[in-house]
């Protein structure tokens, strides 16, 4: 989603780090290809006139014109102000005491509210957490037919609403509560009724379920791909109901990242966590620091290693560090990471959290193709177990054996022995053998 922006922002921080001394001059430069940057974006006006104020007031001090490296200094400045307009630091879910917690969901029709409810769900039982979805519209029972698809599909419990329930909506939504807490079920997860535009019905029948249920979490669920449009939604919805925090969805879209970096400023709500995916596995922890560090260029290590510790096995890992330190990497160790590549998501979404400046430069930008992973995998398991293990025996009448099984040509099967054979050369590089050397 960012990467219009930052591409933006990367060439103002190439003109800071080849400025050797920071002046007025270059700084209103630098601060004119920011404002562009931001405006081009579809960031608000008024935010981003805030930001460039509070940039040229800090970077015009004393101590950053007095730096040996004033440009990095003024870098610095910019990120750390970046990370203030998404939310300065991490808010994590509120949870009641005691429970059962209630998350009560809002939002236009469209912007994902009723994807999102199955993923949060889905997420908050990975905590050990046992979640009740419960869909409550008043206007349309049919939508509660989706909920309960995905919180089948999820193996959550549902609750069905009755057409006589929902006659009686406040009797029905104090029998949910006892519902959730005779059953031990923790948190309840409402997802609302849902219009193409904001309307006074709307509001009221919020109002009556927000007045009965009073949620822990009223969470607005806002489309990043409407731009300044969900932003202006979220701010009626803070001022007509109340809200606690926001969650963005269709961040791994190509819009212009406006709304991301404009909602936290305009409604005083923190954005707690973003949905860059279909799948129900797809929502993250919003991280303000790491988000900036992204939009900037400098990659978000963190939390691809975080993906990574999700998707592996510890037992798994130690023994493959203990190959690589024995030199004793097959390809059907190889295979294996293909596959807890592929689990992470789509391989430009991976390589996207690398720094896009430094030695990784060119990965972080590099066009991939997804189904080379699935191509390779079907490869390795056309070859017999000596295959695996010994490259070496790959004549040329097996690899077109083992091309005619995986139905893939024999110039993959070359392709695939020779990045083999790189990732082999590279695991002797005493660097990686004395990291991995500290891993014992």
């Amino acid at each position: 989603m960012f990467d219009q922006l930052s591409g933006r922002l990367e060439k103002m921080l190439k003109f800071l780090r080849g400025e050797g001394t920071v002046t007025e001059r270059t700084l209103a430069e630098a601060l004119k290809m920011l404002r562009l940057a931001l405006l081009e974006a579809d960031v608000n006006y008024k935010v981003v006139k805030d930001f460039e104020a509070r940039v040229r007031e800090k970077a015009l001090g004393e101590e950053v014109l007095r730096s040996l490296t004033p440009g990095q200094q003024v870098i610095k400045i910019v990120r750390d102000e970046l990370t203030a307009i998404l939310g300065g630091e991490q808010k994590p879910l509120a949870f009641a005491a005691p429970p059962p917690s209630i998350f009560m969901l809002v939002g236009l029709q469209g912007s994902g509210k009723t994807t999102t409810c199955g993923k949060l769900a889905r997420w908050v039982a990975g905590l050990g957490r046992s979640p009740l979805l419960v869909s409550f519209d008043l206007k349309r029972l049919a939508a509660q037919d989706q909920l309960k698809s995905i919180a089948g599909s999820l193996g959550l419990p549902f609750y069905e609403m009755s057409p006589a329930q929902m006659a009686a909506p406040r009797e029905a939504l104090r029998e949910l509560v006892v519902y959730a807490r005779n059953r031990a079920l923790d948190p309840l997860i409402v997802d609302t009724a849902g219009r193409l535009h904001i309307d006074a019905e709307l509001m009221d029948e919020l109002r009556l379920v927000k007045d009965i249920l009073k949620p822990v979490e009223t969470i607005y669920v806002g489309d990043a791909m409407t731009g300044q449009d969900a932003v202006r939604s979220a701010q009626a919805f803070e001022e007509k109901i109340g809200l606690t925090s926001v969650i963005l969805t269709k961040l791994d879209g190509d819009a212009r990242g406006g709304a991301a970096l404009s909602i936290v400023s305009v409604t005083g709500r923190p954005v707690k966590f973003i949905g860059v995916g279909e799948r129900p596995d797809k929502l993250e922890v919003f991280h303000p620091d790491r988000m900036a560090s992204r939009i900037l260029g400098m990659g978000d290590i963190l939390t691809l290693i975080e993906k990574a510790e999700e998707e592996s096995d510890a037992a798994e890992a130690e023994e493959l560090a203990r190959k690589i330190r024995k030199q004793e990497f097959t390809l059907e160790d190889f295979k294996k990471q293909l596959v807890q590549l592929k689990k992470m998501g789509s391989l430009s979404g991976v390589l996207g959290h690398l720094p896009q400046v430094g030695p990784l430069k060119g990965l972080a930008k590099a066009e991939v193709d997804d189904r080379k992973l699935v191509h390779f995998a079907a490869i390795i398991g056309s070859m017999t177990p000596l295959e695996r293990e010994n490259p070496k025996v790959l004549t040329g009448s097996r690899r077109l054996r083992i091309a005619k099984g995986s139905g893939r040509p024999v110039h993959e099967v070359n392709q695939l022995l020779k990045q083999f054979q790189e990732m082999q050369r590279m695991m002797k590089k005493p660097q990686l053998q004395k990291m991995l050397g500290k891993m014992k």
